[in-house]
């Protein structure tokens, strides 16, 4: 794996993509070259994502953004799947299950909303023809890619699932780095939605395939509805800025929150301080300390960072110990990206199969892998996110945009991580806002992450505060590690590729953009024009 640091920031005078392959990275700028907006780039990267890095995002998953178009507040876009008309908890509960199951069961994969969110945001923003937005990704899929090292070392959770069209190599020697997939299933079914739109994807062989999978789980009725769907950001004032993110059933709210409460202590001016990491670690923990209860499709995004509901919880932030509310840990099967065109319009977008490969489940047509997002349905009876028919679970997925206070950009910003994403860019913010530093710097920087080390999974975050103890990367400063265990923090070293995000950052400077790309993926890039 990479070197982490020092790592700089990548500028250019036109347009830039950063996202966690090199490959997404050039699609998305050559669109911007060809005349497109950040949107048909945003679109373009996505897509080659979704061919290229399946054990982090697909097809079959779901997709938010924001896009921030002139002055104000950005436009958010939800395209997050809703549970099938047979979704049905009480059978869950009657089987046996305390929670909703996580792999190899069709009932934790609500309707994808991915390729929804791809024609939403293209009918809205973009320029150019979906077949010319999605060629790369048809050509890559058809012809072949080269499999990168992080999927080579992930393909073997997946080598017994059905219909994933796992890539063959010479000799039947394990897949390794270079090697190349061809996924002519996922080309067809691309070309399907350049064709005929929604239905050459939800009603088409993929759809037909789905609904034999979901034996009943799913209804046509499911797959004809749109998932994508354009509602009002959920916005704070922190550390001068406005900061802007995905309202519920996103987790994004933890991100406003916890920056608040970090903008009201007395953070140091030096990164490297002990009590900076120890003063965020507790102010995440703070802001998270009742997720599994207030977190739903219908809670009221803004009453959750309301200052008389966050007070208390920075009140509750001691300077000298740990806290023992519960606390989100990392980490997930997840990508962000970022792009930004030369009239100055900016995407912010996270797509998603929850975990790695998601269910561990494919539509054998296609050999699209199917994500798990319903692991964050609840099967208590009575919880306002309990799994049910056409209910959308709880959401990890929290992009964020970040205005000055004349509306204009300031930063596109967000990393993948399961629950620990609002962690995640908690520490970029503070780093960008606060400190001023450039993409490259903020982007590079040592992270910690609170981690259940009582569990492999990183969605099992919350439940006993005994087990919660925070992970930092082997090369945080020597002060990290003294200053939280002097104040009472569990702690663990682990390197960097192990949980810690893909984060990308874009910024505007003077004559274009900055941006990075977390070295962390391995094949990442910040690609300019």
């Amino acid at each position: 794996m990479p070197d982490l640091g020092p790592f700089s920031s990548h500028v250019a005078p036109s347009g830039m993509v950063c996202s966690p392959d090199h490959l997404a990275s050039a699609s998305g700028v050559a669109i911007l070259r060809d005349g497109g907006s950040a949107a048909d780039a945003a679109v373009a990267a996505s897509a080659v994502l979704a061919v290229v890095a399946p054990h982090l995002c697909g097809m079959g998953g779901d997709l938010m953004a924001l896009v921030h178009d002139g002055d104000g507040p950005p436009a958010v876009l939800v395209s997050a799947g809703r549970a099938g008309s047979g979704a049905d908890a009480e059978r869950l509960r009657a089987e046996g299950h305390r929670r909703m199951p996580v792999r190899g069961d069709i009932r934790s994969v609500p309707v994808p909303g991915c390729v929804d969110g791809w024609l939403a945001l293209h009918a809205r923003y973009g320029r150019l023809g979906l077949d010319r937005v999605l060629a790369d990704a048809v050509t890559l899929a058809g012809d072949g890619f080269p499999v990168s090292a992080l999927l080579a070392a992930a393909l073997p959770l997946v080598q017994q699932v059905p219909g994933a069209s796992l890539p063959v190599t010479a000799g039947g020697h394990r897949v390794r780095a270079g090697d190349r997939w061809i996924r002519g299933g996922i080309a067809a079914a691309l070309r399907s939605i350049v064709e005929r739109g929604r239905a050459g994807f939800y009603e088409g062989v993929f759809g037909e395939g789905l609904l034999a999978l979901g034996a009943g789980e799913y209804l046509e009725q499911d797959l004809r509805r749109p998932s994508a769907e354009w509602v009002d950001p959920l916005g704070l004032r922190v550390f001068g800025h406005d900061v802007f993110t995905v309202p519920p059933p996103s987790q994004g709210y933890l991100t406003l929150a916890s920056a608040w409460i970090a903008e009201g202590l007395d953070l140091p001016d030096d990164p490297g301080d002990g009590r900076w990491v120890h003063l965020l670690v507790e102010a995440a923990r703070q802001a998270g300390h009742d997720r599994p209860a207030v977190l739903h499709e219908h809670a009221d995004g803004p009453s959750l960072v309301r200052e008389e509901r966050l007070g208390p919880r920075r009140d509750a932030v001691h300077a000298d110990r740990a806290g023992t509310a519960a606390a989100p840990v990392a980490e997930g099967g997840t990508i962000f990206l970022a792009a930004a065109d030369a009239e100055g319009t900016g995407v912010s977008l996270m797509q998603s199969n929850a975990a790695d490969f998601g269910a561990h489940l494919a539509e054998p047509a296609t050999g699209v892998f199917l994500h798990n997002r319903g692991l964050g349905f609840s099967l208590e009876p009575g919880h306002p996110a309990e799994y049910g028919p056409a209910r959308r679970p709880p959401s990890t997925l929290a992009p964020a945009v970040v205005t000055n206070p004349d509306g204009s950009l300031r930063a596109l910003v967000g990393s993948m991580g399961g629950d620990a994403q609002p962690q995640l860019v908690l520490q970029l913010l503070v780093r960008l806002l606060r400190h001023g530093e450039l993409p490259g710097a903020a982007v590079g920087a040592a992270r910690f992450v609170l981690a259940n080390h009582a569990s492999q999974l990183g969605f099992a975050t919350w439940g006993d505060p005994a087990v919660i103890g925070v992970d930092v990367e082997d090369d945080a400063p020597p002060a990290w590690v003294d200053g939280l265990v002097e104040r009472g923090h569990r702690v663990r070293r682990r390197p960097p590729w192990l949980g810690f995000g893909h984060a990308q950052v874009i910024t505007p400077v003077a004559g274009g953009w900055a941006g990075a790309a977390d070295p962390r993926a391995g094949s990442g890039a910040a690609v300019g024009c």
